[in-house]
């Protein structure tokens, strides 16, 4: 089925109309003057609608009761909203993203804003919902078959690294950087470290369960996870949580005796636990928590460090090295900073783009 039809919902036909003129040589456009009406055509096109701009107030029925509708149908899935409002409070723009708006622009907006926002929403949205419906199918095929993981364990790295990706709108370089800077240590690791056995075997299982650190991060809300300012207190202690969310999804794909498994936990679980005690969500100290887990705890700060995505905007690769070893992010082993002082060169020159990450894995 097609989706090529934009639904504009604002009682003021003004409104409608400056947001129709956008888009109509594009795209199919329906209007509705209240909720109800938005309601009783999102029940009858949903198939067809590629994205809804939906007022805050409006007579009948709110922008709002149109949001919760749309949660308790499910249709909030796969059409995204843009809330459009020149009366919007903290308050009620805390409850639109908690219903699942995707966006909100303030009223008087740019005709180009709007356009290119609703684009990218709409192409995001795409590419999601296909990567979620196939990771779906074909999850239902490795439930039913009861086949061992390490027998699709590259459909399962590939399939949910793309989901995390795309739930958090962002590419695939952390992801690949975080695997092949994981290599990179474990490769230190195995030649100056032998004391923790770690096998070539091994090595590789542990750099395909590094691409999945971050899995948790699909059970947070849009709202936390997609939000550009600060988190206050309680989001940041539910941002925390994707450690214990990304454990409860792998026990779902547990079997006994599973190698592969228990490297995928323990780093979901541990890559936010700091040498001394001071991380979390268990707060374990020195060796008790797993070397694989050490690795790409180290790693995955270092590149959230250069890539902006830890304080929004990116360090220098040599800022982010001082950061990392003057331990101001958490202190790290001196195994770890061995392997970083070994590593950085390398690390340096896939992070400014010197050397490509895909050439080396």
């Amino acid at each position: 089925m097609t989706k090529d039809t934009i639904l504009i919902v604002d009682d003021a036909e003004i409104n409608r109309e400056m947001i129709k003129f956008i888009f109509e040589e594009q795209y199919n456009v329906l209007e509705a003057e209240n909720g109800q009406q938005a309601i009783d055509i999102i029940k009858e096109k949903s198939e067809h609608l590629c994205i809804i701009f939906l007022d805050l107030l409006m007579p009948v029925k709110s922008g709002l009761d149109v949001l919760k509708f749309m949660n308790l149908e499910n249709y909030i899935d796969y059409i995204p909203v843009i809330m459009i409002t020149g009366e919007a409070t903290n308050e009620s723009d805390e409850k639109a993203y908690e219903y699942g708006a995707s966006d909100i622009i303030y009223k008087p907006f740019a005709p180009n804003v709007v356009m290119r926002r609703a684009k990218n929403i709409m192409e995001l949205f795409e590419h999601r919902i296909d990567i979620e419906k196939k990771l779906e199918e074909r999850t239902k095929e490795l439930m039913a078959s009861r086949r061992k993981l390490e027998e699709s364990n590259d459909f399962l790295v590939n399939a949910l690294s793309s989901v995390i990706e795309l739930r958090n709108f962002e590419s695939n370089e952390h992801i690949l950087r975080v695997k092949y800077f994981t290599k990179l240590f474990l490769k230190y690791i195995q030649k100056f470290y032998p004391k923790y056995g770690i096998t070539d075997e091994a090595a590789a299982l542990i750099v395909n369960a590094s691409t999945v650190h971050d899995i948790g991060k699909i059970a947070i809300p849009d709202n936390i996870r997609l939000k550009l300012g600060e988190l206050t207190k309680a989001e940041a202690e539910e941002m925390r949580k994707h450690t214990i969310y990304g454990c409860e999804l792998l026990e779902k794909f547990k079997q006994e005796d599973n190698e592969f498994y228990r490297y995928c936990y323990d780093i979901c679980r541990y890559h936010h636990e700091r040498y001394d005690g001071n991380g979390y969500p268990d707060r374990l100290k020195g060796d008790d928590i797993p070397i694989w887990a050490q690795i790409v705890s180290i790693v995955d700060a270092y590149d959230e460090l250069v890539s902006g995505k830890m304080y929004k905007i990116p360090y220098a690769v040599t800022e982010a090295a001082h950061v990392i070893e003057n331990g101001e992010i958490g202190v790290f082993s001196p195994e770890m900073l061995d392997c970083f002082e070994l590593a950085k060169i390398e690390m340096f020159a896939v992070s400014e783009g010197t050397t490509s990450v895909t050439d080396l894995l």
